[in-house]
């Protein structure tokens, strides 16, 4: 094929419906007519509907796709299908043919909801999102354009509907000329949507994209499986027949009512299995498959599967490494079969299915296919939302579509995906702003944005990204990190580089005002004690030399005042006001029981702004914050060290050094964060993390300093390092971190 002799209709051509699209039109529509008897949809809708659609028709409202077909033979052929393979309800076959309607302006969504009710509205609302996503030029095949479908979807039934269109679409576009067109639908229905329908177990679909994707992609290695298949079909046949004749007599005489037949695997399946194994189609013994369906009612779906299990393997010798139970606990998208391979005649290897009518009925046509039933039990998913899904199918009565309609799907909620102009896309946490977005890009970018513009709109830093934007960032090489930005940012990315670029700023800072206050000594021939301006550095009330120098650096600290100050404190008598003292000046108090203990037993260590002139530290083995029971250690040092009353140290600090502890308590905050290590141990799941650090991100108290997840076995376990200005603050965090879905434990390690 030749994309040169591409026929597709040009925008400039008619949308009306040529004379055999005409002709085929009301066999079109008798078909879904049919295919709808068992959806309540009344007859006046129907006649309406159909007066609307023959009259967009006949006016070419309903526009050509890019494969030149029309718009309204696809919508209905997809409302066929939908019925055929999926058991819809009444509301989605309805959006399936409005969403064209109102994508052409015919109808807006307004007047969809005021007709056919909010439900209806809200999934043509969905598909109408989810058909601007191919406008944008990003790539089908990524991980984040299947996330940001299921968020613009909004609704599990939307998605469902975007599979079978797919569906219909690959089987009409066969014999396409554009050779470019139909490879790039073949990659998208088997990356994307092919997944989607395994996952939400529509099987029957899935295999039918994976096959014709395989057919449009590598249509001669597609051939020769298939021929090859019909050379043995005969042979294949003889085979499956000798197997089930014994068995179905078997069965017969325990009395089970059942089918059994023999079932080809699907071409892409045996592709696979040639690809992995290197080999060719007469050394693949499981080309095919016997499949029992057993009639029976669902309190005895266990009892007669399993029964019908111990006849075969009584028959025919089992292998057990290739036994699969998933009705004891079926697959998490609910599908439920018993799958055993036994050596059937001949010594060859064959696989049997065994399921009830429901079971199969579900693999068949996925879990919208539950609404025939009443009371079963089934799991549903697509990733941890689809728990959801299977409560309500477990819980309903009779219609579980009913209550779906009241689903939304908002596992991606935590989330925004976000375009560049160019059209890659990008995943942040949702409440990321434009700054977080220029960061996530390159820390270079972040550092010197400016703002941006969004959806063709100029916005500022702190602008909340919503999924779809798209952002283009502004910038300038005078730009520079402010400490305000961390106001603006959540991702962890941002804020360590943030406050990376204003340490390093600080820092250079603190080089340059060192020099100053050195240069001001040299001047005045004094020679520098460190311990002096140690004492000097406290006293002033800096916690370290880089604040005390940065201090001076940015005038905010008089040098002249400084070395004036300096003199006093090497030279005390001079100062004669300054009674404070350091804890370097404290001596070792002698043992409690000796003639020379001095001082007050209730003498107290008081830590807080109110205090400066102390020397203390907070011990590294226990990292007590405020509110924390704490007590002091002198060290040899002639250091305080503040140590937590439960610190893993306290019981041998005050078994051998009773004389060195000296009681203190907190006189106030001292107005910084404290580093707390938390352990948090949960399932290993999509998102979990996510929704952890959100937490910890919207605390204006606390902050996510690090974090190290590693996972085992299905579960992971995280030591995440947060600043926090109190032990209140600590708690409260801890409460709520214990409540994120998935997270079975949490304690504070130090």
């Amino acid at each position: 094929m030749d994309d040169k002799k591409d026929t597709t209709l040009r925008p400039d051509e008619a949308n009306l419906l040529t004379r055999d699209e005409l002709r085929a039109l009301p066999a079109a529509y008798r078909a879904l007519l049919r295919a709808t008897r068992e959806i309540a949809v009344e007859d006046d809708e129907v006649r309406r509907l159909r007066r609307l659609i023959a009259g967009s028709a006949v006016r070419g409202d309903f526009p050509r796709d890019k494969f030149g077909l029309s718009r309204l033979t696809l919508a209905l052929d997809t409302a066929t299908a939908l019925c055929e393979r999926v058991s819809p309800d009444r509301n989605m076959v309805l959006a399936v043919l409005l969403n064209n309607l109102c994508r052409q302006e015919v109808l807006t969504v307004e007047q969809v909801r005021a007709r056919w009710g909010d439900d209806v509205a809200r999934m043509v609302s969905g598909l109408l999102k989810v058909g601007t996503l191919y406008s944008r030029g990003a790539s089908v095949q990524s991980e984040n354009f299947r996330r940001l479908l299921m968020a613009f979807a909004d609704d599990i039934r939307v998605i469902i509907i975007m599979i079978v269109n797919r569906l219909v679409l690959m089987k009409r576009i066969n014999h396409h000329p554009s050779e470019r067109l139909v490879r790039e639908v073949a990659y998208e229905a088997n990356y994307l949507y092919a997944s989607l329908a395994h996952r939400l177990g529509l099987y029957a679909i899935k295999s039918e994209l994976e096959d014709m994707s395989l057919k449009y992609t590598d249509r001669e290695t597609y051939t020769q499986i298939a021929h090859g298949l019909n050379e043995r079909k005969t042979e294949r046949d003889a085979y499956i027949a000798a197997f089930i004749n014994p068995v179905k007599e078997k069965l017969e005489a325990a009395g089970l009512t059942f089918d059994i037949k023999g079932r080809t695997k699907s071409i892409f399946s045996i592709w696979n299995k040639l690809r992995k194994q290197r080999t060719d189609l007469d050394h693949i013994y499981d080309l095919f498959a016997i499949r029992i369906i057993i009639d029976t009612p669902p309190e005895k779906e266990k009892s007669d599967c399993w029964l019908a299990y111990s006849i075969i393997t009584d028959m025919y010798r089992p292998n057990p490494s290739r036994m699969k139970d998933w009705i004891s606990i079926p697959k998490s998208n609910g599908y439920e079969s018993l799958h055993i391979t036994v050596a059937g005649p001949g010594g060859k290897w064959v696989e049997v299915q065994i399921r009830t009518r429901r079971m199969d009925l579900v693999a068949e046509k996925g879990l919208a296919a539950h609404w025939r039933y009443k009371g079963i039990k089934s799991e549903g998913a697509l990733d941890s939302w689809m728990n959801n899904i299977r409560e309500i199918l477990e819980t309903a009565e009779n219609d579980p579509m009913e209550l779906v309609r009241d689903f939304r799907m908002d596992v991606y909620d935590k989330e925004v995906f976000v375009f560049t102009p160019k059209g890659d896309l990008f995943r942040l946490p949702a409440g990321a702003s434009l700054l977080d977005f220029a960061f996530n890009i390159h820390s270079r970018l972040g550092c010197q944005c400016t703002g941006g513009r969004v959806n063709g709109k100029n916005e500022k830093l702190g602008y909340k990204l919503r999924s779809g934007d798209t952002v283009e960032i502004q910038t300038s090489s005078s730009q520079a990190p402010k400490q305000d930005w961390l106001n603006l940012v959540v991702t962890t990315k941002a804020r360590n580089k943030i406050r990376q670029t204003l340490k390093e700023r600080e820092n250079r800072a603190a080089l340059s005002g060192k020099e100053m206050l050195e240069r001001r000594f040299k001047n005045r021939k004094i020679n520098i004690d460190e311990a002096d301006l140690s004492r000097l550095v406290k006293k002033l009330g800096y916690k370290t030399f880089t604040d005390f120098y940065s201090a001076i650096a940015d005038e905010r600290l008089d040098v002249a005042t400084v070395v004036e100050a300096y003199l006093m404190v090497e030279n005390p008598g001079a100062e004669g006001t300054d009674t404070r003292h350091s804890a370097e000046e404290f001596r070792l108090q002698p043992q409690p029981d000796t003639p020379e203990t001095s001082g007050n037993a209730s003498d107290v260590l008081v830590i807080g702004n109110d205090v400066k002139g102390l020397n203390y530290k907070f011990a590294k083995c226990c990292n007590p914050i405020y509110g924390d029971d704490v007590f002091g250690f002198i060290s040899s040092e002639g250091v305080v060290k503040i140590h937590r009353t439960d610190c893993p140290n306290a019981t041998d600090i005050n078994r051998r050094y009773p004389y060195r502890v000296i009681p203190v308590r907190w006189s106030g905050k001292i107005g910084e964060q404290f580093a707390a290590t938390l352990r948090v141990v949960g399932i290993d799941d999509i998102g979990i993390v996510t929704n952890i650090t959100s937490i910890i991100n919207k605390e204006k108290a606390a902050s996510l300093r690090t974090i190290a997840i590693d996972s085992h076995d299905g579960l992971f376990q995280g030591h995440l390092t947060v600043g926090v200005s109190d032990n209140t603050t600590l708690q409260g965090l801890i409460k709520k971190i214990a409540t994120v879905k998935g997270v079975k434990g949490i304690n504070r390690v130090r």
